[in-house]
């Protein structure tokens, strides 16, 4: 009966220390886990950096997030100690996009961080690559990207509502952590294309205003399947004025469709940044004339919404179960970093 009797305390205790944080506005909307300074130690004791270390900034708020920050709060998360330097180096790839330190996080759009993880330690830490790789029920691809933007609440202040101005913003705000699936993709994963050995564990990161997927199992002609991607990257809907962007989280059976079919993703991307494309009549009946705008991608017959092959970060996640595909969309003008961010962890060299 003791035993039981302290159980139930323990549940008390949890319970009260969850509302205490809901009350202190240090959630996302679902419940926290408590955190105490040993366990703050247990994931400070997984890297080998500095727990001072700034690791992430919002210049014009003037402020910052030190290593121990970002600790406490993938704590808070759900995160097992682990994880913190996966956490970690999506900071360092976020770091890298200028519309991250630029004000993004409060934008009109509610744009969410894409984490893309390549590796070994996909599979150590159990990152999902494969099936319902967007969808719940993965910690690792959960807390991971929750960390990030718990950060952005609690260290930064930016709240929904309050310095956060999005519209409406995407439900994947929450967490969009995925893993490439690099067992069944016929191509170098990200991480490699952007110039880091093969088997580096690494993060690549990007801000993200929606995606859209593309459901074609009806054709193994891969042409026309670059046709039906592209008439989403090309969606007007997507652009404002003259600037755009997208890439690409392919299924497995079309990435292996288009390289059977000779496809390299570097022509995948040519690809599309030539046939993505609306017309000036179409851009006027949409509302969005391109009279009297120059730039990237607009020429006499009208818009090519990619302009430059190279800013269509491509991925290769999710299961065989149908042909399925999802685009992308990038927040900000000025394209994505195109980096990626080896992961260190403390105990040795980064892997």
């Amino acid at each position: 009966m003791t035993a039981l009797r302290e159980d139930v305390e323990r549940l008390h205790f949890t319970r009260a220390a969850i509302e205490h944080a809901y009350a202190q506005g240090w959630t996302d909307g679902l419940p926290v886990v408590p955190v105490t300074a040993e366990v703050v130690e247990e994931f400070l004791a997984t890297t080998p950096r500095p727990r001072d270390e700034v690791v992430a900034a919002v210049p014009h708020l003037g402020r910052e997030c030190t290593v121990e920050q970002a600790a406490v709060n993938a704590a808070m998360a759900g995160c097992r100690p682990e994880y913190l330097p996966v956490v970690l180096a999506a900071w360092d790839a976020l770091m890298q996009q200028r519309v991250v330190t630029g004000g993004g996080w409060q934008s009109t759009s509610g744009p969410a961080p894409l984490i893309v993880v390549n590796g070994p330690i996909r599979a150590e830490l159990s990152i999902n690559c494969a099936g319902g790789v967007f969808g719940p029920g993965f910690r690792a691809n959960a807390t991971i990207a929750r960390a990030v933007g718990l950060v952005v609440r609690n260290v930064f202040g930016i709240r929904p509502q309050e310095l956060e101005q999005s519209t409406q913003g995407i439900p994947g705000r929450f967490t969009l952590c995925i893993g490439e699936n690099e067992e069944e993709s016929p191509w170098e994963p990200l991480a490699t294309e952007l110039g880091l050995a093969p088997g580096t564990d690494a993060v690549s990161a990007l801000l993200l205003r929606t995606c859209e997927f593309v459901d074609n199992r009806h054709t193994s002609d891969p042409e026309q399947v670059l046709w039906d991607i592209a008439d989403t990257v090309a969606r007007t809907g997507a652009a404002i004025g003259r600037h755009s962007s997208a890439g690409l989280v392919l299924g497995v059976e079309h990435a292996q469709l288009l390289a059977a079919g000779g496809f390299s993703k570097a022509d995948v991307q040519r690809w599309l940044s030539e046939h993505a494309f609306r017309t000036h009549t179409e851009m006027r009946l949409a509302g969005k004339s391109l009279a009297g705008q120059e730039g990237p991608g607009i020429d006499e017959h009208g818009l090519h919404v990619v302009p430059d092959p190279e800013q269509i970060p491509i991925v290769v996640a999710g299961a065989r179960n149908a042909a399925m595909s999802m685009v992308v969309r990038p927040f900000g003008f000025g394209g994505w970093s195109r980096t990626a961010h080896p992961i260190r962890r403390a105990g040795g060299s980064t892997t």
